[in-house]
């Protein structure tokens, strides 16, 4: 893994050093050393005890400026609905089919899962598979709703979901290598701000311990929580 190109690219971040969000992006551009598009990632730890219910940090944001992937979106539905999902584009739109498929052969070759609400219940028996992959539908993020349309739109405009994991951690993709550095930089603070406001009543002390962005193959990149804090509006 710390074979020469990553060294050198490791050179170029100061350990001792926690950087400002913009000089951060620059910085890690600059670090990406492989031939394809790597995902520029932040990483969030937050003062929260996931084990407390009322300490669960999850939420979704849209980026200003997308992904740069192309997502694959399975939606659950029947009827009209299954023609609204097909109509807004979505990848795969199905019932019992999908879900045997899911079930029988493990089949999860999709990034984002949509179902309407009457059909959940069917959805409820994927758990042991999408639940640990983070692609179960959630009423919170929009991901269970009537409304499949919109929440194809919203998927396809470049909206993101986070939640805290065991440890106390968020991590969000916020782009590509390949984006510019003000288009990089607007979808980090987008997402800061997101986690900032989503930030539980119960948290005590300091909310936004550590945070570092990285691309996919590159060093972590400390940046300065104390300048991030001030992001939310």
């Amino acid at each position: 893994m710390a074979g020469k190109k990553f060294k050198a690219v490791a050179a170029l971040v100061d350990r001792t050093k926690s950087y400002g969000l913009k000089e951060a992006v620059g910085l890690a551009k600059k670090t990406a050393r492989t031939k394809f598009d790597e995902t520029v990632d932040l990483a969030v730890n937050l003062g929260v005890d996931p084990k407390q219910a009322d300490q669960m940090v999850r939420g979704t944001v849209v980026l200003p400026h997308g992904t740069g992937k192309k997502v694959k979106i399975l939606v659950f539905a029947k009827g009209e609905k299954e023609k609204e999902a097909r109509d807004a584009g979505a990848d795969y739109v199905g019932s019992e089919d999908l879900a045997e498929k899911i079930q029988k052969e493990g089949w999860t070759d999709f990034d984002t899962v949509v179902a309407t609400p009457d059909i959940m219940g069917l959805v409820g028996r994927l758990g042991k598979v999408l639940g640990p992959r983070g692609l179960m539908p959630n009423p919170k993020t929009g991901t269970v709703t009537f409304d499949v349309a919109r929440a194809i739109k919203e998927i396809r405009a470049g909206k993101v979901e986070y939640r805290v994991e065991k440890a106390g951690i968020v991590h969000v993709p916020v782009g590509k290598v390949s984006f510019d550095e003000n288009k990089l930089t607007d979808n980090a603070a987008a997402v800061l701000e997101s986690i900032l406001k989503a930030k539980p009543a119960s948290s005590k002390g300091k909310y936004l311990k550590n945070v570092t962005i990285s691309t996919t193959m590159g060093p972590g990149i400390k940046m300065d929580t104390s300048a991030l804090e001030k992001i939310e509006k």
